[in-house]
């Protein structure tokens, strides 16, 4: 599901309101609910779904890990219950496979009750069970904008029967390039419909997409959409760069420290960070962008089972990993954007449990750090890890040499803009008396990333 955010367990405060006993909710979708073990709906749940039941278009604001899924596939649920079967029925867009497999198998664990079947349509996978899904082998359809295009462009997808349709994540489609393709799927639906738009943040590119596609949309907003989860305690590490692994290893030694998610800006660090970790006998999963459908499956349920202690991701996976019991997560790189620290933190103290996020800040990431700082409306405290010695040298980096066209390695080959130079009488090159970088001592140390 979309923040793979699930109801609540029970709770006794005041502000939650009651059960889902409370809500319009058939029996046979609550019993669903209570075999998951979930009884207190969330404020976004309480908030939004007896008016989606209702069938009102919907735009829902709340930080990750809310439950802003379970606020629309339970309406959907309800509606469709008594609905024909053996065609499309609802329709929900979500940016990423991981996001789109999560919400349909918590789709499929809500209405196990019913004759409703959802199915998962993304890339990087065969289009054949996805084709038999579109062509009427289930009612509900978790989609990424792109494949379903695909299919779309192969003439067997049929949206005439469409009732609800729901954009999940808006904010993060925009971020990755999605609107456009957003746009061109809802002009094929019909127009008498329900839209639903959940979103963890407004940005203006997505309020005119909702000004565009929804008619007369009551706007439920929990919480301020910049805060971080509630639960999770904030800590920076200021380190230099060149000892970041290092601090990383020796925080990964705290036995407390049950199941970590770390996350870096890029694919080719995350590889890198977790050969290093390897290499230090500290195992660690990954997933990216690069990394193959079943490998990111995998990753993820050995990371859920707790077979993986550690999972090295980027941020496609900040919104989408339905990981509960996250313990800490550990930010490797500063993000650039503020606002991904919130979904990153948000990985963690979900379900009302507490959790801790930890940051790994150098020096040149002040900046980024202060606005994010900003952006929360607090100081996060500083600290350092006691024995570790922060004053290492950074290792000296191979000298790279440049040939006449301002390319390649190692020393010119040439004088000038000419050929080789040239040869003495009995044919052998004259020695320049120096000696290549990479033969002098201590210019052939790597650094270590």
């Amino acid at each position: 599901m979309n923040d793979a955010e699930r109801p609540n367990p029970p709770s006794t405060s005041q502000e939650e309101g009651g059960t889902f006993e409370d809500l319009p909710l058939h029996p046979k979708i609550r019993q669903g609910i209570r075999e998951l073990g979930y009884r207190s709906p969330t404020p976004i749940q309480r908030r939004t779904i007896p008016d989606a039941v209702g069938g009102r278009d919907l735009i829902g604001t709340a930080q990750t890990g809310t439950g802003k899924t379970a606020a629309f596939l339970l309406p959907i649920l309800e509606r469709l219950l008594d609905q024909p079967t053996g065609r499309i029925l609802a329709l929900a867009l979500t940016p990423t496979r991981e996001l789109a497999i999560q919400a349909e198998d918590f789709l499929h664990k809500l209405g196990r009750h019913t004759r409703l079947r959802g199915a998962a349509v993304y890339g990087g996978v065969g289009m054949g069970d996805q084709e038999r899904a579109l062509r009427g082998g289930a009612e509900i359809i978790v989609a990424t904008p792109g494949r379903l295009l695909d299919h779309m462009s192969r003439g067997y997808v049929r949206f005439q029967d469409v009732r609800i349709v729901v954009l999940d994540e808006a904010d993060r489609m925009l971020d990755m390039g999605f609107l456009p393709d957003v746009r061109r799927i809802l002009s094929e639906l019909p127009r008498q419909r329900q839209t639903m738009l959940f979103s963890a943040t407004m940005p203006p590119e997505v309020v005119r997409l909702a000004k565009d596609f929804l008619v007369d949309p009551k706007t439920v907003q929990v919480g301020p959409t910049t805060a971080a989860a509630v639960g999770v305690s904030h800590l920076a590490l200021p380190v230099p760069a060149h000892l970041k692994t290092d601090l990383l290893v020796e925080l990964l030694h705290d036995e407390t420290m049950t199941s970590v998610l770390v996350f870096v800006r890029t694919k080719h660090r995350a590889d890198r960070v977790a050969r290093q970790l390897e290499h230090s006998g500290v195992p660690a999963s990954i997933i990216h962008g690069d990394r193959s459908q079943g490998q990111r499956i995998r990753a993820l349920e050995g990371f859920r089972e707790g077979r993986s202690r550690i999972l090295v991701a980027t941020d496609i996976a900040a919104r989408g990993i339905d990981v509960e019991g996250v313990s800490h997560v550990v930010n490797y790189d500063v993000p650039h954007e503020a606002d991904i620290y919130i979904h990153r933190v948000g990985r963690t103290a979900r379900a009302k449990k507490l959790g801790d996020a930890f940051t790994l800040v150098a020096p040149e990431e002040e900046e980024d750090f202060l606005r994010i700082e900003q952006l929360i409306g607090f100081t996060i405290r500083r600290a350092t890890i006691p024995g570790f010695t922060y004053n290492r040298a950074a290792p000296e980096r191979r000298e790279m040499f440049r040939g006449p066209r301002g390319g390649g390695r190692g020393p010119p080959r040439g004088r000038g803009r000419g050929g080789p130079p040239p040869r003495d009488r009995s044919g052998r090159r004259p020695s320049s008396g120096r000696r290549r970088p990479d033969a002098s001592p201590g210019r052939d140390r790597r650094p270590t990333w």
